[in-house]
Formats: C-alpha cells, structure tokens, sequence
C-alpha cells in the first residue's frame, strides 16, 4: 500500500537483465581502484547506483530496476569490496572518500548531474554525496534508510533487533567473552582485525550471517554460508565504519543539513517490517525532506529483492525517467 495514497500495488515486473556496454578499473588515490560499469542507454539519463554494507558490493540484480532504453546506468564496487582492490582493506575507507571516488567517476564519464540510487548504507551515502553535491543531483532514489546514528546501531548491534530473533541473538553475542558483549561491534573489531586470518573469517562469518539472516520479512533465520572472501570483506568494512560513526562530524549530520537537498525530488522506500533499518529512519528523512514521497511497504523487511520494496522502486525509477521529470 503506498504510504500516501493508501491505494494497493498491484505486483510488478523487474526489467529483463542488462549486460554492461563500459567496464573499468578506475584509479581513486591511496592505493585503491574501484570497478566501474555502465549499462543500459549510453546517451540516456544517467543514475549511480550505491550498494550497501559498507561493503556489499554491487550485483548484476542491481540492474534490472531501470528501463534500458531510457537509463544510462552507472554501478561500481566501493573501495575494498567486490572486485575494487585491495580487497577487504580499510586504509583511507571512508565516507569522504567515497564521496570523492562517486565525483571522480561522474568526471572521467563526463556527467553533468545524475540520479542518485542507493538502500541501507548505500541510502547513507547517498544523501551524505548529494549534500555535499547538491548540484550534481537530479533526484534521490533511497530504500531501506540509515542514518547512521547511535540509536540505529543501538538496535541492531545492541540487543534491539535480538527481541525479535533471541536464538540468532545468542549465537551472534556468544563468539564472544560476556564482559565484552556490552560493545559487539568492539568486540568483532578486535577479532576483525587481529591479523589472525582463520579467527578473522569465523567472525566475518557470523558478523554477516547476522545481518543476511534478518534481511528478509520471509526468513526462518537460516542462513547458508556465502564466499569466505566476501563475508571478510563485508564484515570489516561495515566494522570499521560503524565503529567510527560513518566518518560522520554529528550524530544527526544528515538530518542537520536536509535543508542542503530541500528541492531535490525524492522517493523513500520502506518496508514496514524492516529488522536492519527499522521505519523510524525514513519517517523523519521524510519528515525534513518536503520534495520527497515515503512509500512505507506494509509486508515487506530489508532486502531489495522483497517483491513490494523492489515494484516501489521499479515505479520511481520509471517516474523519474518520465520527460516532466527530466531536468532542462
């Protein structure tokens, strides 16, 4: 149901997959290059793509909520995961950083402005780049939102969300001592980073398969073990910067500085039942955004691939590329 007009949805179709026409390695600095890929339309409306984590990594899934004769899509790994390199590493990892590296890419492509798409941390970074870049945003597609702040750390790595899945809770806190387990994130970083590369993987393990078990609103809470490499790099980077509070100067940065992106059209999706990023996040985005919609998806949980979640996205995206839409 959309949260404002309180009409059904009827379901929706992804767009059939898009193979990329560019890829690259792109030089950022300090060591690392980042894979960049562009598919869809190349003379047609430009949008990046954020994927979440950090350290997520971006999917040829992620294509598929864009019309490819009319999007121009831009999608990269962001520094030390998927194929950017060097893998899993945190040396100059941070949010200004990757706000550098997405202006970067906007240059070497020669886009003037862009939309900007992104869930989870990807909706962080994307609000975080189009503050500081008003200029080069056209609109903001955002799903599943993160602020960033205590509180939503709190939830999920101090006990919130475990209410909801005590057995998962339990496995997750037991890896490590009791008189540690009132900092979890600590904890993890210390073993994260301990140089002990078995003790590094077993955590990297549990720290994802913490977060992938509650993703969706239809898990049972099993959850198989993906790639080694993957779980390692996801773990650190999402470690590191939510140990250093995104990188961010003030608990409320980004709803502080809303004003930078008041007219900037916007769409927030949300699932109503989201465990990784619970509702109140994006209900006050929405609140101090006045060119944004909150489309609040009434069965849905965290993950882009929830039916609702990704129909939503599919229906701004296509709203977006409309010609009344388009900038002159």
């Amino acid at each position: 149901m959309d949260k404002v007009s309180g009409q059904k949805r009827a379901p929706l179709t992804l767009y059939p997959p898009i193979d990329p026409f560019d890829q690259r390695m792109l030089e950022v600095g300090d060591g690392h290059t980042v894979h960049v890929e562009q598919c869809g339309n190349p003379e047609g409306r430009p949008v990046v793509v954020l994927h979440g984590g950090p350290g997520g990594g971006c999917s040829p899934a992620m294509r598929r909520y864009f019309d490819p004769a009319v999007w121009r899509v831009v999608l990269f790994d962001q520094r030390g995961c998927g194929r950017s390199r060097p893998h899993a590493s945190v040396e100059a990892n941070t949010t200004w950083h990757l706000v550098a590296d997405i202006e970067l890419i906007r240059e070497t492509l020669g886009i003037d402005a862009w939309t900007v798409f992104g869930g989870s941390w990807g909706a962080t970074l994307a609000l975080v780049y189009a503050q500081e870049h008003p200029n080069r945003v056209q609109a903001l597609a955002l799903r599943g939102v993160f602020l960033a702040t205590q509180r939503e750390l709190d939830w999920f790595y101090g006990g919130g969300a475990g209410q909801f899945w005590p057995d998962l809770w339990a496995r997750f806190a037991a890896l490590v001592p009791e008189d540690e387990r009132h900092d979890l994130i600590g904890a993890y970083n210390r073993r994260l980073f301990s140089g002990d590369r078995m003790q590094e993987l077993r955590f990297a393990r549990a720290w994802a398969s913490w977060e992938n078990a509650l993703a969706s609103i239809d898990s049972d809470g099993a959850h198989g073990e993906g790639p080694a490499d993957y779980a390692r790099a996801f773990a650190r980077l999402e470690n590191h910067y939510f140990t250093h509070g995104a990188f961010l100067d003030a608990e409320r940065q980004i709803l502080n500085r809303m004003d930078r992106i008041a007219a900037i059209p916007g769409v927030i999706v949300q699932g109503r039942f989201d465990m990784i990023c619970p509702p109140m996040s994006a209900h006050l985005l929405a609140q101090a955004w006045p060119a944004a919609r909150l489309h609040m998806v009434p069965k849905a949980g965290h993950a882009l691939s929830e039916p609702g979640i990704s129909a939503e996205l599919v229906r701004a995206m296509d709203r977006f590329a409309a010609p009344a839409s388009r900038s002159s």
